[in-house]
């Protein structure tokens, strides 16, 4: 029997991203859909570990998954945790903030509690703006985004730093919140793989490389986020 390609990400309802996992596990969004495309090219069945955000990377090095496919930016300090495939995206990044609050660029945060998840790139966005409050959230919850969004809709922030693949539909659909800026930074997000199994790594990442030359992701980027530009 083939063993499943098994990554690990957090059960969260960040569309276009990824929406919450059903109740056989399934998940749908763009990541899934590059999942799924991987999968079908590396001829195995594909199954997810939902664990809580900090335990993604840990999971990996455990070698409990395969890889890590899950808003993963490739950064010095993941780096430093597993090895990464060549890019499946490329994002910038945006500030929400709840609609009609006047913040429209980095200086508007001067005093402002700025929220973003602990040890990110987001993190490290928030931390730039000068004047501005952070507020980091723990990965341990297993839905961080949701609370920071809750946090957000309630007062107890004024601003939310994530990527823009999430906050741009949000800002057009939700009446609460409004996409106060973006900033270009070009995270490129890749799938992380423990260090010591560099035979999975080459694998996925050729598999990757396969899927983006034939044309089946950029069919899987336009299907799911159609306001942003094609990366590669």
């Amino acid at each position: 029997m083939t063993a499943p390609l098994r990554l690990a990400c957090i059960d969260a309802d960040a569309p276009p991203l990824f929406l919450p996992a059903d109740a056989e596990g399934n998940r749908d969004g763009f990541e899934p859909a590059v999942a799924r495309l991987l999968a079908e090219e590396l001829g195995r069945p594909l199954e997810w570990a939902i664990v809580p955000w900090n335990d993604m990377l840990p999971s990996v090095q455990r070698h409990e998954v395969d890889g890590v496919l899950c808003g993963q930016g490739i950064i010095p300090s993941r780096l430093e945790q597993v090895d990464f495939s060549r890019p499946y995206g490329v994002f910038h990044e945006g500030v929400l903030i709840r609609r009609g609050e006047g913040i429209s660029r980095p200086e508007d945060l001067v005093g402002k509690r700025v929220a973003a998840i602990a040890a990110s790139a987001n993190m490290t966005l928030a931390e730039s703006f000068e004047g501005a409050v952070v507020v980091p959230f723990g990965g341990e919850s297993d839905d961080v985004y949701a609370e920071m969004l809750a946090a957000l809709r309630a007062g107890e922030v004024d601003a939310v730093v994530d990527d823009d693949v999430v906050f741009v539909p949000l800002g057009e659909s939700d009446p609460t919140y409004e996409l106060a800026f973006t900033v270009p930074t070009g995270n490129r997000w890749g799938i992380g793989v423990a260090k010591d199994r560099p035979e999975t790594l080459a694998e996925i990442d050729a598999a990757l490389g396969r899927i983006i030359e034939d044309g089946r992701h950029r069919k899987a980027w336009q299907e799911w986020l159609p306001t942003l530009d094609y990366p590669f």
